[in-house]
Parts: C-alpha cells; sequence; structure tokens
C-alpha cells in the first residue's frame, strides 16, 4: 500500500516538472471589503498568515482571522460555517465529508495550494547519516508494521560509539489533531501506533525547538521548520538508498515522505464564491501567493496545476 501511495504521488509530481514561472500576477480588483476566516493546520499557518497579510495590503478594507489548531479543525470550521478556508495538510477523511454533506448537501471543494515534506530532524551534533523507514518503524512505532523487529531505544542501536549515545531516544512528534502526525503514522509508520513515549507537541515548530535541546532528541515536522539547532536527515525506504529532502527530490517524489498541502472551502456547485472568497484563492495562485509559499519553506505549485484547481471553484485564467 506505501509503495502504491509513494508511486501514485511521484506520477502526479513529474507532471509539475516544469513548475510555474508562467504562474499569472496577481492584479487588484475594486470593491474588495470583508473579513477572511481560516481554520485548520498549523503547518499552513505560516504560509495562510503570509497569504493574509500580503492580501489585506492589496485590501485595505479586508480584515483576516487565522486559527491554526491542526487539521482536524478545519472539516468542522467548514462544515458549520464558523471559517471560509479550512488549511489542511492531509486530505479529508470520509467521515469528514460526509458530515459536510450531510449539512450542505454538496461536498467541500479540496484546493492542493502547495506542496511540503515531512522531516527527520537529530540534533545538529548527533552524527547519524540517514535513517530507512523500518528504522523509523522501530524507533517510533509500537506496533512495528513497516518491517522492524524491535524497539530502538538507544543511538548505540543503531551503531553510533558514544557515550551520550546509551541514553534513551528523546522522541518528539505532532499530536493527533495535526494532519503530520496522520501522515507520518500512514507512511513512515505503515498505519501502525505511536511508542507512548514520544512527546506530543501543539506545534511544527516545538517539535523541532525540543529536538534542538538536547543530543539524543529525534522528532519528525515539516522540513520548512529547520532551524540552526537541528539537522535534517536524508530518509530511504529501504536500505542505505538515503534521499535528501531537497526542493528538486520533493517535487520529483524521490524523497519519500512528500505530499499535498490542501485549502478547503464551501464552494456550492451553482453559486459563484463571494467576491472576497474569490479574490483570495486567485491570489494564492498568483505569482505573489506561490512566492510566499517558497518563502515560508514550502514547494510552489506548477502553474497547470493552479489552472486545474481554480477551474474547480469556477476561475479561469482568462478570467
Amino acid at each position: 500500500m506505501k509503495l502504491a501511495l509513494t508511486a501514485l504521488f511521484t506520477s502526479s509530481l513529474l507532471s509539475l516538472s516544469t513548475w510555474a514561472t508562467t504562474l499569472a500576477d496577481y492584479n487588484k480588483v475594486g470593491g474588495i471589503t470583508g473579513t477572511l476566516t481560516s481554520v485548520g493546520s498549523d503547518t499552513l499557518a505560516g504560509m495562510t498568515t503570509l497569504w493574509v497579510e500580503e492580501f489585506k495590503q492589496l485590501y485595505p478594507s479586508v480584515t483576516g482571522q487565522v486559527q491554526a489548531s491542526g487539521s482536524s479543525t478545519a472539516p468542522p470550521a467548514l462544515t458549520e460555517r464558523t471559517a471560509q478556508f479550512g488549511p489542511m495538510s492531509r486530505p479529508m477523511r470520509n467521515r469528514e465529508i460526509e458530515a459536510f454533506e450531510r449539512e450542505h448537501g454538496y461536498k467541500p471543494t479540496e484546493l492542493r495550494v502547495a506542496i511540503d515534506a515531512i522531516g527527520i530532524f537529530v540534533h545538529r551534533d548527533n552524527p547519524v547519516k540517514g535513517l530507512n523507514f523500518t528504522q523509523l518503524d522501530s524507533i517510533f512505532s509500537a506496533t512495528l508494521r513497516c518491517g522492524g523487529l524491535d524497539p530502538i531505544e538507544t543511538w548505540s542501536e543503531l551503531g553510533l560509539d558514544y557515550q551520550w549515545a546509551k541514553r534513551s531516544i528523546q522522541l518528539f512528534g505532532r499530536n493527533s489533531v495535526s494532519g503530520t502526525y496522520g501522515y507520518f503514522k500512514n507512511n513512515a509508520l505503515c498505519g501502525g501506533d505511536f511508542k507512548n513515549s514520544v512527546n506530543e507537541q501543539p506545534g511544527s515548530a516545538s517539535v523541532v525547538q525540543s529536538v534542538a535541546s538536547a543530543i539524543n532528541t529525534i522528532g519528525y515536522s515539516g522540513v520548512g521548520y529547520k532551524v540552526s539547532g537541528v539537522k535534517l536527515l536524508p530518509i530511504a525506504e529501504y536500505g542505505q538508498d538515503y534521499v535528501q529532502p531537497s526542493q528538486e527530490n520533493i517535487l520529483s517524489g524521490k524523497y519519500p515522505l512528500s505530499r499535498y498541502l490542501y485549502v478547503y472551502v464551501n464552494k456550492h456547485p451553482s453559486k459563484p464564491l463571494s467576491p472576497i472568497e474569490r479574490e483570495f484563492i486567485r491570489f494564492i495562485y498568483s505569482a505573489q501567493g506561490q512566492a510566499l509559499v517558497e518563502k515560508d519553506g514550502y514547494i510552489p505549485i506548477s502553474a497547470q496545476l493552479a489552472k486545474r484547481e481554480l477551474a474547480k471553484v469556477g476561475i479561469h485564467t482568462d478570467d
């Protein structure tokens, strides 16, 4: 199943290899006022805030509210109309879509807005060269579904010959409302359960900051959250054919923990978006909007994909 998902994602990303120099510039229109409300992913918090702040610069009469408590908070906010936009670092689950559809009579609209990767972070002074999925499973999982034979509790069990390596590995990750938690669980742990010893953090940045605090630590978080006190490890699905989480490898799908990031909206099939919603989405898919994606450490999408996503909400590039 994991290989099938990887192949699907790889084929999708390969179609984006002519990334986005042809994204259209965003041009202001008249009469845009009101409030933008966003509830959802912490992973997309920085990106969403950048979009909202730049949009407010274009339209001084617009106000914005960004709440980032985790991907699982987006579907109920959209369903209950307490938010116009639901950023998520994973696709909506069937039960979330069904709850929305029961309320509104149609499904929410999924928009792919950026490309991300989950990074494996260790302290900057940790000399480990890389890890594969079997080792990650043995380090983080209580169920060992990805081929791990025995739990790995210390760095010395991975061949590091240092006094500190005999101490227990400190594990850090996201909490269960996070799409990053779900993605890592489903892919790196083959759907298995986390060890109870994983210190769950409420935000992506706090995972990385915790890893920087001690040499025997490891954690997973979005690659865009790298700070000077940590090292991003190259990852292999099997063996030691490690792949760096570089922009090129993420975009090509070679890096095995790559994913799309999403924004969901409540778009009635036969009614247009409100003017402020329409223009904000147009801004997200413009050259300026995708430049902010890159500024926040993620991979922008291609003009080809932007055109397809805009068409989902009735916006066409020749509009």
